[in-house]
């Protein structure tokens, strides 16, 4: 049988929500302020994701290139001086706790893919889309982007395969160490099979 989320799975995101509701909301009108303040455009970036079922949605971050067509894998001259320093801490995804509260994402999962890599996943690999996609997950803990993709897709699918509160709450922990670390926070190399001669608005292609 195909795993599903477990059972209390969405009152957990529920309860993280109510806890980072007010510190997040106040770190995300300063960072949105940073955006405004430092270049042209939208301070939100809205992008195409697959989620759970492999249903396309909308993930939002806070805007960290220059507005207009830029590459999957950004030189230094697409990032912004504010997006430079929201990357570091990955302060760009605050805005996907909107997706959390819509119920399209969940705190803890696998990172939401762009369709054209959702494609290339094989029926093993599509396991991962079992469950919502997440803010963090087991893949972010254990090397982020310093992973292949093949490497982060097995994480992702030992985590569908073993999901549970407890384990939900180990990643949490060890969440705030990756972050302030900064380890892997750097986009794919371009010799990736899953990125390889593709461009989109994005980013990159997770972080």
């Amino acid at each position: 049988m195909t795993p599903r989320p477990y059972r209390t799975k969405r009152l957990v995101d529920l309860a993280v929500l109510g806890v980072v509701a007010v510190p997040a909301g106040l770190l995300g009108l300063g960072a949105a302020a940073w955006v405004r303040a430092t270049s042209r455009g939208p301070v939100l970036f809205r992008q195409e994701r697959v989620g759970m079922d492999e249903q396309p949605f909308e993930c939002l971050k806070f805007r960290t290139m220059v507005d207009g067509e830029n590459p999957l894998i950004p030189d230094d001259s697409r990032i912004t001086s504010a997006g430079k320093w929201l990357r570091r801490f990955s302060i760009d995804e605050l805005p996907q706790l909107l997706n959390v509260a819509r119920g399209e994402m969940s705190v803890v999962g696998p990172r939401p893919m762009l369709p054209f890599q959702a494609e290339r996943c094989d029926h093993q690999q599509r396991l991962r889309f079992a469950v919502r996609p997440g803010l963090t997950g087991w893949a972010q803990v254990n090397g982020r982007n310093a992973l292949t993709w093949p490497e982060r897709i097995r994480l992702d699918v030992d985590y569908v395969e073993r999901q549970s509160p407890m384990l939900d709450a180990r990643i949490i922990g060890r969440t705030a160490g990756a972050l302030i670390g900064g380890s892997g926070v750097e986009g794919h190399t371009t010799d990736d099979p899953f990125v390889h001669q593709h461009r989109t608005d994005a980013r990159d292609a997770d972080a």
